[in-house]
């Protein structure tokens, strides 16, 4: 189990979320409310005391915009890792959930919801999201502010309390979150 404090934000919506488009390692810019939510992120992280902490976030266009908004003023130093990108769909990035559904509806059922990002052709699936996420959290020596994507939000989340990846699923999401992991519990910041 990790041992430091995290702050885990996923970023603001964007305009392929607002559509329900898959985006995993393509981008699109954040909507109008993705701004307001990365601002509200910023709103909640001034209320504590981030002294000595580090602040990473996913390249992704989208991330990094959303950090760039709610760490304004509180971050000198933003730095990217490429292991806290999204989980890469492979043939699926770009394409509507609905087009994916309409032809593996299997995938989509009942505790299966979360499936498709393991089965996605050609794409990474939860064991090289897993062992990226991992590979993050054991060089990491210090409490930390993320900044990152859904999937890898809830992955983090299950790494750093010492749960199975299988479990993704049965953890809360959304846009615009902050994740406190703090003594091996995990709370939400609203």
């Amino acid at each position: 189990m990790f041992t430091h404090e995290l702050l885990i934000l996923r970023h603001g919506q964007t305009t392929w979320n607002a559509v329900d488009r898959m985006q995993g390692r393509l981008n699109s810019p954040l909507t109008e409310l993705g701004r307001a939510q990365a601002a509200r992120q910023g709103e909640i992280l001034a209320g504590l005391d981030l002294t000595g902490w580090a602040t990473y976030a996913s390249p992704q266009g989208r991330a990094f915009h959303t950090a760039g908004i709610a760490l304004a003023g509180l971050s000198d130093h933003i730095r990217t890792d490429d292991r806290l990108c999204e989980i890469d769909v492979g043939a699926w990035n770009g394409v509507l959930r609905s087009e994916v559904k309409a032809t593996r509806p299997e995938l989509f059922e009942g505790d299966a919801a979360f499936d498709w990002y393991d089965q996605a052709p050609g794409g990474e699936g939860y064991a090289g999201l897993e062992a990226r996420c991992r590979s993050f959290l054991d060089t990491l020596h210090c409490n930390a502010v993320l900044v990152t994507h859904g999937i890898t939000s809830r992955v983090l989340r299950c790494v750093a309390t010492g749960n199975p990846v299988k479990d993704l699923a049965l953890l809360p999401g959304g846009q615009g979150n902050i994740y406190h992991f703090r003594a091996g519990q995990i709370s939400e910041l609203t």
